[in-house]
């Protein structure tokens, strides 16, 4: 009896290559389908997309500012968020005072129209310090230009918060009570004033729903890009800005 001829190996079936996105696509994305943005920068890890977009944003929050509050109040009421900052401008001379309170709005002033290059540095900073603890501490398979682009990425976020801003300072905001550094009630820190209790103030403002969104969409965009665990991940992120937050309050503790 002829033995039935054996059936030749089937090949395996080729896993179809994700879709590749335009920036466009992938700014979208970061908001609704985070994982597909993330897993696109290993194609493709640039990064003048959403940096531009919240720098052209934090650019006309500012001129909105300027227009509606006033950078000579803006100053007047960071000096007054610290108690300590405050007490060494009453004690000068009426003069000195003046030409100290001239030099702190022009520093705003240059400060603010300077933003894009501040966020620039600082999330270079930021993608350097996560690219070491990623590719050093969790051994994943990422090299900085990709960690760049994730860190970019997860300031989107930002973007909702400066239309927030922007719609509340347009609005008639209360120049009184104006904060540059939390203009808007997305964390507890809003609601608490700053010369009273700087510290707790301090705290309470970490406790951003976009900085919260932020440290999560980083956290996912690293799980993508370098193949650690998601648990792994979020612990290293959230690590980070436990860190942050202590370094902030106790910063404040000693100088405000």
């Amino acid at each position: 009896m002829a033995a039935s001829p054996m059936a030749p190996p089937s090949a395996p079936i080729p896993t179809p290559e994700p879709r590749p996105l335009s920036e466009g696509m992938r700014i979208v994305d970061t908001f609704i389908a985070p994982s597909k943005t993330f897993t696109d920068l290993r194609r493709n890890a640039s990064w003048w997309g959403p940096w531009l977009l919240v720098s052209i944003m934090s650019l006309v929050f500012f001129y909105v500012v300027g227009q509606k509050i006033g950078y000579r109040k803006v100053a007047e009421n960071q000096i007054q968020a610290s108690p300590k900052a405050a007490a060494r401008i009453e004690q000068l001379p009426a003069d000195q005072r003046e030409q100290a309170m001239e030099r702190q709005v022009k520093g705003t002033e240059y400060f603010l129209y300077g933003y894009p290059l501040v966020i620039l540095i600082f999330n270079l900073l930021i993608a350097a310090v996560l690219f070491a603890t990623f590719r050093i501490g969790a051994g994943a398979d990422v090299n900085f230009k990709i960690s760049f682009a994730v860190v970019n990425y997860a300031t989107l976020p930002a973007l909702l918060k400066l239309v927030l801003a922007i719609v509340s300072v347009a609005a008639g905001a209360n120049p009184d009570s104006f904060s540059l550094d939390n203009p808007v009630a997305t964390n507890p820190g809003y609601f608490i004033n700053a010369a009273d209790s700087p510290v707790l103030h301090r705290l309470a403002s970490s406790l951003d729903i976009f900085l919260i969104w932020t440290l999560v969409l980083a956290a996912i965009g690293f799980t993508c890009v370098s193949k650690v665990k998601r648990s792994t991940s979020f612990a290293i992120v959230f690590g980070w800005w436990i860190v942050s937050v202590v370094i902030g309050v106790a910063f404040t503790a000693a100088f405000r």
